[in-house]
């Protein structure tokens, strides 16, 4: 009996280490396919802000890898590199937009001011927003938000109650209407052509309305969601006139950079209700018909470099003489701490060391130290400066009347 018992235990640990050793392989097997997808997800997609490449590892005898991507050639990218890695893998790939979508992969933004967060909750992080008018591709939905990628490729949940879904040919005929902007700095539209009417939203400078009619001294204008209203005539601009407008110059994207000044922070802001610092320097462009990219760290991408160095050094004499007007600067709060600081903030340069910035509240300061507006929170932290008005029309610098989702007919699926 003993000897029995003692050969069951026996057999017990002989499969027991077995299965250890076949869970150690398999968990060795895991390791080497995330590695690899990680490292394809790396050279296919730089910034995750822009675009999608996650990726689940399942099964049981034969791994599954479950890929989510916008890029259409993503897939094959993988199977190229876990072949040549002589690993066999099944992989199952959904392609954003998705098809369960059902062809509603547009939308416009029917609020005067979209919150766009992180994750699809409330609580989750703000990173930007989105002004009414505001075209987006919708690449999938979830518990009543959407994933968009508005027109500088930002990537991030809005509610879906947000937005007004459209098939392309819903989207090309918003686009063939005749349509307002909105060009005071705050307002209302209003139930009757009547300011003491009801009021039907809010409105901030630069959302965009569809042109219904004219009555009195109003305009009728209706809402991506169809809903109707009437603003007055001084606070409107003919669309195509408004887009039509030459590449503005540095007069003009300061004189809007100075018509912030006193708005407050906000973390994720681009509009008129708030701006963090590289929503300020995106809404001084796009008021004056230019797109550009969201965050600080991608605006430090463009454009021309503007010399500032001295050996390897920021220079304010190399500053003073080689910056101009309109041109960005960038700063890093770690400079100093690390050899390659990732910038973390964005101003806009003015003239004679000054420059304007969302930092407290939009406000101008002074690279200078004897400066009385002198930045002794920023301008220590000055990495770099890149001048962008002589760079539109070029990668990720785009007239809002050249970019492919103000422009985009059915003819171009």
């Amino acid at each position: 009996m003993l000897k029995k018992r003692y050969f069951l235990f026996l057999l017990f640990i002989f499969f027991s280490s077995k299965m250890q050793a076949y869970a150690a392989l398999d968990t060795v097997l895991v390791k080497k396919i995330k590695a690899i997808a990680e490292s394809v997800a790396k050279i296919e997609v730089p910034d995750q802000r822009t675009d999608i490449f996650n990726f689940e590892i399942t099964g049981d005898d034969i791994p599954l890898l479950e890929l989510e991507t916008t890029l259409p050639k993503g897939e094959e990218a993988l199977k190229v590199a876990l072949k040549t890695a002589g690993l066999k893998v099944s992989i199952i790939t959904r392609l954003l937009p998705g098809a369960d979508l059902q062809g509603q992969t547009y939308g416009v933004v029917c609020l005067s001011v979209a919150n766009n967060r992180k994750n699809p909750a409330h609580p989750a992080e703000m990173v930007t927003q989105m002004i009414l008018g505001t075209p987006v591709q919708i690449l999938k939905k979830q518990r009543g938000y959407s994933l968009v990628r508005s027109p500088d490729r930002y990537i991030s949940w809005v509610e879906t109650d947000a937005l007004a879904l459209m098939d392309v040919n819903g989207f090309e005929q918003w686009h063939q209407a005749e349509k307002l902007v909105y060009t005071d700095d705050y307002g209302s539209a209003y139930s009757k052509p009547d300011l003491k009417s009801q009021r039907v939203s809010d409105l901030v400078k630069g959302n965009l309305l569809k042109l219904v009619g004219k009555e009195k001294r109003f305009y009728k204008i209706a809402y991506p969601d169809g809903r109707t209203a009437y603003i007055p005539v001084k606070s409107a601009q003919n669309y195509r006139q408004w887009l039509s407008r030459p590449n503005p110059d540095a007069a003009q994207i300061l004189a809007t950079a100075k018509m912030l000044i006193g708005t407050p922070y906000l973390w994720g802001g681009t509009s008129m209700k708030g701006v963090d610092c590289s929503g300020f320097t995106k809404t001084c462009f796009f008021l004056n018909g230019i797109i550009l990219p969201r965050d600080a760290s991608q605006q430090a991408l463009i454009g021309e470099p503007v010399d500032i160095y001295e050996g390897d050094s920021v220079s304010l004499t190399k500053c003073l003489k080689n910056l101009k007007a309109g041109d960005l600067l960038f700063f890093a709060a770690a400079k100093g701490k690390s050899a390659n600081p990732r910038v973390t903030h964005t101003a806009i340069y003015m003239e004679d060391g000054q420059f304007i910035q969302s930092a407290g509240m939009v406000r101008i300061n002074s690279l200078v130290p004897s400066a009385p507006d002198y930045s002794f929170g920023q301008s220590p932290t000055l990495v770099g400066a890149r001048r962008i008005l002589n760079g539109i029309g070029t990668t990720q610098i785009t007239r809002i009347d050249q970019h492919e989702l103000y422009t985009i007919t059915k003819n171009e699926q």
